[in-house]
């Protein structure tokens, strides 16, 4: 990312803190994304109007969530459901959705860190101002073992515009369908050294769920001493080059899909094959893999993963499913633990972080890919690594413009339709002929 430390050594100590859930907070402020009332209906998030987030969108979807926060991990998303129109009830999507760890090797060699485990990533919450949450609510966190004043300003949940959510003009050119979507933004910022994280979590009208850590700050003036080829030129001439490093963020999610933990998970791979005489195109065929087992999965052309409920089915008795949809990325090739795209792993409770991971005993592994020792997934945990080399150059400073990392799940037959159907399409599901 677009950011340097305050220095190598980070001028301060790491400092190792025990993982607590935040106590009572306040909200400020006002906008659609508000706690929901005591006296609302029954949703799927279980937990006090201080901690739920529920908001329904323009196109008639609800978003219904519980938060708090980690000593470690910072903020966590819990009990995540999605009601689009025409459900009656929420569909549950994910038991757990937090930070795996933030890794932060430099390219000279020098020095690597664990941003949430091992450098107070989650102390670093910052206090966000009204204009950073623009018509949204930016709720008060406690943060566990603070270093200064526990109480900060710096949850916000807002919605957004994305644009068009579909355009169709029919065969007689007589009528343009179109919508414009809005999201559900949730984020905090979080300050390390120089760097500024910000975690995002978007959540979509139809369906989709977007996570992404951007980095912002400044450049740490401390590293303009690259002068062994692995840094580039900031300022005037070669005097000043700031150390080239890689940023490998990975995320943890437990699946809940429709309220079971039981999920399995498929790949698909498809198989390119040469026109054949009298073909006009290649031919594509398509296989399944049932992931049954542990499994580190690297991302490639024509591979895809989804996980299925065990449970639930859509109105058209096809079981729901989230697709992962990775996001660009630089695989950072010096650390076994980095070298894979996503782990698929068994649920075990002392597995928090992808790497350094506390709180377990001595002899269990430490790093996630060491966790991958050939266990029957029957409640499988997604680790997402998404890497990102960062050679610095003059436009990071100053202040440091944004860069963002990211991967997207996204439904696939969690509901018959596109949730967002006009109505007068809606008789359209498995027909393509117009009605007489």
């Amino acid at each position: 990312m677009r950011v340097n430390r305050m220095s190598r050594a980070r001028k301060g100590a790491a400092v190792g803190l025990s993982v607590a859930a935040l106590a009572a907070g306040a909200t400020t402020g006002a906008g659609p994304a508000n706690a929901q009332p005591r006296n609302a209906a029954a949703a799927a998030a279980e937990c006090s109007a201080n901690y739920r987030i529920e908001q329904k969108l323009t196109g008639g979807t609800t978003w219904r969530m519980c938060w708090r926060y980690d000593g470690k991990a910072g903020l966590v998303l819990e009990n995540i459901s999605y009601q689009p129109k025409g459900e009656t009830k929420p569909i549950k999507v994910l038991n757990s959705a937090r930070l795996g760890q933030i890794h932060v090797p430099y390219d000279d060699g020098s020095v690597e860190y664990d941003d949430l485990t091992g450098f107070g990533f989650a102390q670093g919450l910052m206090n966000l101002a009204p204009g950073e949450c623009p018509g949204g609510t930016i709720k008060t966190v406690k943060v566990p073992e603070a270093w200064q004043d526990p109480n900060v300003k710096g949850l916000c949940t807002t919605t957004r515009a994305r644009g068009h959510a579909y355009r169709m003009q029919g065969d007689t050119a007589n009528k343009v369908y179109q919508a414009q979507s809005k999201d559900l933004l949730v984020y905090t910022v979080n300050q390390v050294g120089w760097y500024e994280y910000m975690t995002e979590w978007r959540f979509q009208d139809d369906g989709t769920v977007t996570m992404n850590v951007g980095a912002t700050g400044s450049l740490s003036f401390d590293d303009y001493d690259a002068g062994d080829g692995r840094g580039w030129p900031i300022g005037k001439g070669n005097a000043a080059k700031a150390t080239s490093h890689s940023h490998n963020v990975f995320w943890r999610l437990d699946f809940g899909l429709d309220g079971s933990s039981k999920n399995r998970i498929e790949q698909y791979d498809s198989a390119v094959t040469a026109p054949a005489a009298g073909d006009q195109a290649s031919k594509i065929k398509t296989t399944r893999t049932k992931i049954t087992k542990e499994l580190a999965g690297d991302a490639k052309a024509y591979r895809w993963w989804r996980m299925v409920s065990a449970t639930g089915k859509n109105k058209d008795g096809h079981a729901r499913s989230y697709e992962i949809v990775p996001g660009a990325t630089t695989k950072y090739p010096g650390r076994s633990f980095t070298k894979h795209d996503m782990y698929f792993t068994e649920y075990n409770k002392c597995e928090k972080f992808a790497t350094n991971n506390p709180g377990c005993a001595n002899t269990h592994p430490k790093n996630v890919d060491k966790w991958v020792g050939g266990q029957n997934l029957t409640h499988p945990i997604v680790w997402m690594n998404v890497g990102f080399h960062h050679i610095a150059r003059d436009e990071d400073q100053q202040p440091m413009p944004v860069h963002w990392q990211g991967f997207s799940i996204v439904p696939r037959d969690v509901t018959a339709m596109n949730p967002l159907t006009p109505s007068e399409l809606a008789w359209q599901n498995g027909h393509w002929r117009p009605r007489s």
